[in-house]
C-alpha cells in the first residue's frame, strides 16, 4: 500500500477530488489516499504567509505523490503565491506535462490532434520576483538558470523517446529575451546532441500560436517545450483544440516526486452544482497510478473513460447532458465490467 497526498483544493475541487477517489478506490488500486487542506478556502479561515498548512507539508513530505484539486489563489499585492507553484518548487517538481489529444466524438474545431506541452515550472515569471521602482513603476523578474534549462530539456527528449516520437518543438523569444531564452534555448540545443534520432524545431513563441490555429496537426507526435509564462499560455491554448479545457490532465515531475492534478482551475460559481467535467481529474488520478507502479489499474481507467466519453455520456462542455456523478458512475460501471472479465 503506497500512500499519496490528496489536497481537496477550492470551488469544485472537493467535489471532483471525490470523484477521483471513487474511481481509484474501485480499481482496487493499493493506494491510501490521505486527505489533506490547502488553497483559498483554507487560508481565509488562518493566519500565515501560505496557502498551505504546516500540516500538509508533513503528509507531503511523507508521501510517495501528491493529487491536487483545483485550488483557488488570491490576487494582489502581500497575497500567498499559489499551491501549485509552492508545491512545484519546493519538491523541485521542475516538469509540468500536459497530453494534448483528441478524445473520440468529442468536438475538435480545427482537427485532431495529438502532442504533449512541456513546461518547465520552478522558475521564469513564477519565480515571483516583483519590486516597486517608483511611484510609477514597478518590475518583475524573469528567473531562468541554466540548471533548470538544462534539467528540462533532457526531460523532454527524453520523454520524446520514451513515446517513441521524432520531434521537440523548442518555443522561445530569444531575438528579444536574448540573455533568458537564449540560455534556455542553448540548453535544449546541448540536450539534442544526445538524441541524434530526434529532431529540433525553434519557434519563436507568437509564431507558434498563429500555428497552432493556423495548421495545428504539423504538431502532432511532438513534444512542444517551453519556460514557464510562455508554455502556461500556449497549453492553455491548446486545451481550446481538444473541445474543453475539463479535458486536460496533467503532472508535475521532479527527480524523485509527483504532483498530478486537472488542468483547470476551481471555477468557484459551478461549486456543489455537480456539473463540471471530470475528465481532467479522473485521468491526473490514472496517471498518478501509473506513476505509483499500478499501470494495469490506471490502463483500466484510460479505457474506460475514453469509452464512456465515445459513448456521448459525457457533460455540458461536450454537449453532453450529464451531471459529474453519472459519468463517474459510467466510468465505474466500465471499471467493475473489466475486473469482472479478468
Amino acid at each position: 500500500m503506497q500512500d499519496v497526498a490528496v489536497i481537496m483544493g477550492d470551488g469544485v475541487g472537493p467535489e471532483l477530488v471525490k470523484a477521483t477517489m471513487r474511481v481509484v478506490t474501485a480499481t482496487g488500486a493499493p493506494v491510501n489516499m490521505i486527505l489533506c487542506q490547502a488553497g483559498s478556502d483554507w487560508y481565509e479561515s488562518h493566519t500565515g504567509d501560505s496557502l498551505i498548512p504546516d500540516e500538509t507539508r508533513d503528509v507531503i513530505n511523507s508521501t510517495q505523490a501528491c493529487f491536487k484539486g483545483p485550488t483557488t489563489t488570491p490576487g494582489g499585492p502581500g497575497s500567498p503565491r499559489s499551491v501549485a507553484v509552492t508545491i512545484r518548487q519546493e519538491m523541485d517538481l521542475y516538469a509540468n506535462v500536459r497530453p494534448i489529444k483528441t478524445f473520440a466524438n468529442t468536438p475538435s474545431p480545427l482537427g485532431d490532434v495529438d502532442f504533449v506541452c512541456i513546461r518547465e515550472a520552478t522558475e521564469g515569471m513564477y519565480a515571483g520576483i516583483e519590486m516597486q521602482l517608483s511611484a510609477d513603476m514597478f518590475v518583475a523578474l524573469r528567473k531562468i538558470t541554466k540548471s533548470a534549462s538544462r534539467k528540462i530539456a533532457k526531460f523532454a527528449f527524453k520523454e520524446t523517446k520514451k513515446r517513441t516520437w521524432k520531434t521537440v518543438v523548442a518555443i522561445h523569444k530569444s531575438n528579444i529575451l536574448k540573455q533568458t531564452d537564449g540560455a534556455f534555448l542553448q540548453a535544449v540545443r546541448e540536450a539534442k546532441k544526445d538524441y541524434p534520432s530526434i529532431d529540433l524545431w525553434e519557434y519563436h513563441v507568437d509564431n507558434v500560436a498563429q500555428q497552432l490555429v493556423k495548421n495545428p496537426q504539423i504538431f502532432n507526435k511532438s513534444i512542444l517545450l517551453s519556460t514557464n509564462l510562455f508554455m502556461d499560455i500556449i497549453s492553455e491554448e491548446c486545451a481550446a483544440l481538444v473541445g474543453s479545457i475539463g479535458m486536460i490532465y496533467s503532472a508535475n515531475f521532479g527527480d524523485n516526486y509527483a504532483m498530478f492534478e486537472p488542468a483547470h482551475g476551481s471555477a468557484p460559481k459551478y461549486r456543489n452544482l455537480d456539473k463540471v467535467n471530470p475528465t481532467a481529474s479522473v485521468l491526473a488520478g490514472a496517471w498518478m497510478l501509473d506513476y505509483l507502479g499500478s499501470s494495469h489499474e490506471s490502463t483500466m481507467i484510460f479505457e474506460a473513460l475514453q469509452e464512456v466519453i465515445a459513448e456521448g455520456k459525457t457533460t455540458y462542455d461536450l454537449g453532453g447532458g450529464l451531471r459529474t456523478s453519472q459519468v463517474v458512475d459510467c466510468i465505474i460501471d466500465k471499471v467493475e465490467s473489466y475486473l469482472k472479465r479478468g
